[in-house]
């Protein structure tokens, strides 16, 4: 398998522009009006990721777990790797090693690293109609993706061309889905932007046909930008544009509420 060239890369540069802007609109209500506050943002964004948790988990938990048992199981791991990776951020911790992959695959799915220690897959695994690339390649292919990460400046890019690559690596023997949502998702949030996640079943099954379209065609021509890969970008994009908004809506939302109060004192 050849990881597909980070100077490929097409995005709607519109899109990343609209959430910049969206972002940035929060942080001027914080730092400059007297009704919006630090800890209304920082509310919200502990209410979002309880959301996140929340739908993530029981929508995964659905489609992944066999019974009520293996549910609670992987909503408390879950839970544990999200509180985690918001500690991390907390100590100025950015998602960019790989032993950090190791470090969530512990949290999340503790069951697959008691088999496989602190290693990668030692078997052939096929998601979908992709097949993954061989144990022996899975230590080069994972480091060049750490390097090509780093070599993207643009955090919100990064973070969906990891989720990509990773989940087309397929590293772990279980584990893989949620632990690229998370490590995507630490990537943002390190650099203020809200998740990305799947709103329901329908998005989800869009989500899977994209990427299994978008690997099917780089399996065939690796070096060429084709219309799924840049659809699944797009839908990323999408919505990461639709959290932005609702974050932005949010704090506004109770900015004016207090100052309304305010002015009938």
């Amino acid at each position: 398998m050849q990881l597909l060239p980070i100077e490929l890369i097409e995005v709607n540069q519109n899109k990343i522009n609209e959430i910049n802007r969206i972002v940035k609109s929060i942080y001027r209500l914080i730092l400059f009006s007297r009704y919006h506050l630090d800890d209304d943002l920082l509310d919200i964004y502990l209410e979002g990721m309880h959301n996140f948790k929340e739908l993530l988990s029981i929508k995964n938990a659905q489609m992944e777990a066999q019974n009520e048992d293996e549910v609670v199981e992987y909503l408390k791991n879950l839970k544990i790797a999200l509180n985690f990776v918001v500690e991390e951020i907390i100590l100025h911790n950015n998602f960019e090693k790989e032993v950090q992959l190791f470090q969530l695959l512990r949290l999340i799915s503790p069951e697959t690293n008691s088999i496989h220690p602190n290693s990668y897959r030692k078997t052939l695994v096929q998601v979908g109609a992709h097949i993954c690339p061989e144990p022996a390649q899975l230590n080069s292919l994972v480091s060049e993706l750490f390097y090509k990460i780093d070599n993207i400046k643009t955090p919100i890019i990064k973070a969906i061309y990891f989720h990509h690559e990773l989940i087309r690596i397929h590293p772990f023997a279980d584990g893989n889905g949620r632990i690229t949502r998370i490590a995507k998702n630490w990537i943002l949030m390190y650099d203020l932007y809200p998740p990305i996640f799947i709103n329901d079943a329908s998005q989800k099954l869009e989500y899977i046909t994209t990427l299994g379209n978008s690997f099917r065609e780089l399996s065939i021509n690796p070096n060429h930008w084709n219309k799924f890969t840049a659809e699944f970008f797009n839908q990323e994009l999408d919505r990461l544009l639709v959290n932005a908004n609702l974050l932005y809506e949010s704090v506004n939302k109770i900015g004016l509420f207090r100052e309304s109060q305010k002015e009938k004192k």
